[in-house]
């Protein structure tokens, strides 16, 4: 995963350089329909390509993305919906994409009644997650993640984290990252 538009201009432009690889725009102008599934950094670094896909007569779902573009219709990643599509943050415009898909009409990907139904849905299921967790300092986390090792030693680094996270405290998913891998050498 890139962590920068940077990043991932450069995965982009390597992946449109492979043998038999193919326009967004000419897939989408032969398939009639594209449902394309991006974060915001990788909107970023694709955006020609985007705006390029927007000109055809295909119909164009982007999911999450970066901006609003002439010829496809956005659905923006919304947090409120995280409950009602499960999974994390992370996977966030994934989930939107699989429900968005069930909201359409057969054959097609936008219908007006395709897209009242989803804002029906959509309005219906958000939830704002609200969380009161007590920050702590990195000691604490070290600390934590040490005694858990120690209890259940074959438990994930995502699964210590959900626990820790659990108790209460706050801890940013990158920064508990770092720390298991300081503590634990991995």
């Amino acid at each position: 995963m890139a962590s920068s538009t940077a990043q991932a201009s450069h995965w982009w432009d390597h992946l449109q350089h492979l043998e038999g690889s193919r326009d967004l725009s000419e897939i989408a102008a032969v398939a009639g329909r594209a449902l394309v599934v991006l974060s915001q950094t990788y909107a970023q670094a694709m955006h020609r390509d985007l705006l390029a896909l927007g000109a055809t007569d295909a119909e164009v779902v982007l999911m999450g993305g970066a901006c609003d573009l002439d010829g496809v219709l956005r659905v923006p990643a919304n947090a409120a919906l995280r409950q009602a599509v499960g999974g994390t943050l992370t996977s966030l415009n994934a989930r939107t994409a699989a429900s968005w898909l069930e909201h359409c009409t057969p054959g097609h990907l936008i219908t007006p009644a395709a897209q009242t139904r989803w804002a029906a849905w959509a309005a219906q299921a958000a939830h704002r997650e609200r969380y009161a967790r007590t920050p702590v300092p990195d000691e604490t986390v070290i600390s934590f993640i040490k005694e858990m090792k120690r209890l259940h030693p074959h438990s994930s680094r995502t699964r210590l984290l959900r626990m820790f996270r659990d108790k209460g405290m706050a801890c940013e998913q990158k920064r508990f990252a770092d720390l298991y891998t300081q503590t634990m050498g991995r």
